[in-house]
């Protein structure tokens, strides 16, 4: 049987290991990384901001975002049900709704009421749930290349079959870290985001989809994903909160339109584009996201 990722092991020179501590949740535990301004008199003096990351990713993917938005905020990024360093969830966890409710547990836990909230991809879907299940409410919603409505065409009519056929399997997810932590290949799926990340971010990602536990809850999670009814219901989110939809011009995991697609839905919001980068814009140019957030009014 293949083991998780272990902290003391490839969690040894994990980005911000001194952020890092381990939430406890019943049967289930959360790796979180929690940072403040430094010196700072208390974390509950500042304004909270959240940080969601996309299916396949952890707490990694802010290594260069974080400290940027610490200097305002009291940032909490942790990694989503079964990812990077969190426990696997037990039943009905990697469904959008049991990865919602999951965030809400943690955040009731810790005592943190986020007044902005970022989601990066899938993350942005979670946080979208939450807002419209008043889970949480922010004052502003950032999506970054947010994955918010379903899959169109031939796409969406194979994708979920396929990806429920996939992770019922124990061997996919070993066949596709065995395949994936060969260097060569691990190149070709981070070119394929139209993203250029540092050699760094490779040797994270490398760690991340190397191991068949992590791979195997990513593949879960695209398995139990149903966007059809947040699509119904993002209009709700024009009287929620402010929303901004930051799209990376290069992306060719989610493509810009789509940004286009849900300002169709939610009449207020606003959509970013930065030139130049692709799906993983915040781990490209960490700053110009960072300027992005310093804009947002809190009065």
């Amino acid at each position: 049987m293949s083991e998780s990722l272990n902290w003391e092991r490839e969690g040894r020179d994990w980005p911000h290991r001194h952020a890092s501590r381990f939430i406890r949740l019943g049967d289930e535990s959360f790796h979180v990384q929690m940072m403040s301004p430094v010196g700072a008199r208390s974390a509950k003096e500042l304004p909270a901001l959240l940080l969601v990351h996309g299916t396949g990713a952890s707490t990694h993917s802010w290594r260069g975002l974080l400290p940027l938005l610490s200097t305002r905020f009291s940032v909490i990024a942790p990694d989503l049900p079964g990812h990077g360093f969190s426990s696997q969830p037990g039943a009905g966890g990697f469904t959008l709704a049991g990865m919602a409710l999951r965030l809400k547990k943690l955040l009731d836990n810790i005592a943190v009421v986020p007044q902005v909230v970022i989601g990066h991809s899938a993350g942005a879907a979670v946080l979208a749930r939450m807002c419209l299940d008043r889970m949480i409410s922010p004052r502003h919603v950032v999506c970054l290349n947010g994955a918010l409505l379903p899959l169109r065409g031939l796409q969406g009519e194979v994708f979920s079959p396929v990806a429920k056929l996939l992770s019922r399997s124990a061997l996919v997810p070993r066949l596709f870290s065995w395949r994936a932590s060969k260097p060569a290949v691990l190149d070709r799926l981070l070119e394929g985001t139209g993203s250029r990340i540092d050699a760094a971010g490779k040797q994270l990602y490398g760690t991340l989809i190397g191991n068949p536990v992590h791979a195997a809850a990513a593949l879960a999670m695209m398995a139990n994903w149903d966007l059809r009814p947040l699509a119904e219901d993002l209009p709700q989110l024009a009287s929620r909160c402010d929303l901004t939809l930051v799209c990376g011009e290069n992306d060719r995991t989610v493509f810009p339109k789509e940004a286009e697609r849900v300002k169709a839905l939610v009449a207020t919001a606003r959509v970013i584009r930065l030139a130049g980068l692709g799906h993983l814009a915040h781990e490209e140019d960490p700053g110009r996201v960072n300027d992005i957030v310093a804009q947002l009014s809190l009065t």
